[in-house]
C-alpha cells in the first residue's frame, strides 16, 4: 500500500476522511432534526463550568506573570535609585559603608520577592493549567465519539427498518455500533469522573496562590522596611554638631551630652513634635558602637555648634 507520510498509509488516509465526512453528514441531518442527537445535560454543563474554569485560570495566569514584570520593573528602577544615591553620596560622609549595605540588601530582597512568588504562585498555575489543553482535546474526542455513535445507532436503526434485510450487513452494522458505543460510554464515563474532580480543585488552586502572594508581599514589605531603618534616618540628615556645653538631661528622650561630643542630627519621625530650639539626634559614639538608633534623643540646639 502506497506511503503519504510517516506511519500514514493511503487506506488509514481514507478512513479517516470517510469518519469526517460521516460526522459531518450525521451533524447536518442532527441540525434539520432528521436524525436524534445524543444529549447530557449535565454533561454539558460540565463542559460550561471546564471552559469558565480555563478562561478564569488563564487570566489569572497572564496577570501574575504582568505582575511579576512589574516587580522586576520597580527592582530596576529600586537598583537605579540605588546606584543614583550610591554616586551622589561622596565616600567622606557618615554613613557610606551603611548606604552600600542598605542597597546590597535591597537589591537582595527585590530578587528573593520576584523568586518566591514565581516558585509558589507562577509555577502552581503554570502546573494547574497545564492539564487542561489534554482534557479539552478529550473532550472534543468525545464529542466527535458521541457523533460516531449517533451515526452507527442510526445506520443500524435504518437497516433494521429496511424492506430487504440484508442480515450481514446488519450484524455488521450492530459489531460498528457497539464498538463505537464502548469507545463512546468509555471516554464519557472518564471525563464525567474527572470534571467534577477539576471543577473543585479551583477553590484550593486560588486560595495558596492568592494566601502565598499576600504572605509573600507581608514579608516583603516588612523586612524592606527594616532595610537600613536606622541608617536612612541617618541619611536624610548629613548635618553634625559638637557640644560646647555639658548638657544634663531632664526627661527620658533628651540626650546627656559633654563638651565635645559629636552629635549626628537625625529627622524627626514626626515634625510636628519638634520644638524651637531643639534638635534630635545620636551620639557620633554610640554610632560607632552600637549601629542603632535607639539611643537618640532631643538636645537643645544652643548647647551645640556645627562644624
Amino acid at each position: 500500500m502506497a506511503e503519504t507520510g510517516k506511519g500514514v498509509t493511503a487506506g488509514k488516509l481514507a478512513i479517516n476522511v470517510q469518519k469526517r465526512l460521516n460526522r459531518a453528514q450525521e451533524k447536518v441531518l442532527q441540525k434539520l432534526g432528521k436524525a436524534d442527537e445524543t444529549r447530557d445535560e449535565a454533561f454539558e454543563e460540565m463542559v460550561v463550568n471546564f471552559n469558565k474554569q480555563m478562561a478564569e485560570g488563564t487570566k489569572l495566569q497572564k496577570d501574575l506573570k504582568t505582575y511579576l514584570e512589574a516587580v522586576k520593573m520597580m527592582h530596576d528602577a529600586s537598583r537605579r535609585l540605588q546606584d543614583c544615591l550610591a554616586d551622589m553620596y561622596e565616600p567622606d560622609w557618615f554613613g557610606k559603608e551603611e548606604l552600600d549595605a542598605a542597597a546590597e540588601d535591597t537589591d537582595t530582597l527585590w530578587l528573593d520577592f520576584h523568586q518566591s512568588i514565581t516558585d509558589k504562585s507562577m509555577i502552581c498555575m503554570d502546573s494547574y493549567l497545564a492539564q487542561f489543553p489534554e482534557i479539552k482535546a478529550r473532550i472534543a474526542k468525545r464529542n466527535r465519539k458521541m457523533v460516531d455513535f449517533d451515526s452507527a445507532r442510526h445506520h443500524f436503526a435504518s437497516l433494521q427498518k429496511g424492506k430487504k434485510k440484508d442480515e450481514a450487513k446488519i450484524a455488521k452494522a450492530e459489531e460498528d455500533l457497539g464498538r463505537a458505543q464502548k469507545i463512546f460510554e468509555e471516554l464519557n464515563v472518564e471525563l464525567q469522573d474527572e470534571l467534577p474532580v477539576l471543577w473543585d480543585s479551583r477553590v484550593g488552586v486560588y486560595v495558596n496562590t492568592f494566601q502565598s502572594l499576600a504572605g509573600h508581599q507581608e514579608k516583603f514589605h516588612k523586612e524592606m522596611s527594616k532595610v537600613g531603618q536606622s541608617d536612612f534616618n541617618l541619611w536624610v540628615s548629613l548635618l553634625q554638631v559638637k557640644a560646647i556645653h555639658d548638657y544634663t538631661a531632664t526627661d527620658g528622650d533628651e540626650l546627656e551630652l559633654k563638651t565635645g561630643d559629636v552629635v549626628l542630627v537625625l529627622a524627626f519621625d514626626n515634625p510636628d513634635e519638634q520644638d524651637d530650639g531643639w534638635l534630635m539626634g545620636l551620639k557620633e559614639s554610640q554610632w560607632l558602637e552600637k549601629k542603632e538608633i535607639s539611643a537618640k534623643g532631643v538636645f537643645p540646639e544652643n548647647f551645640t555648634q556645627r562644624f
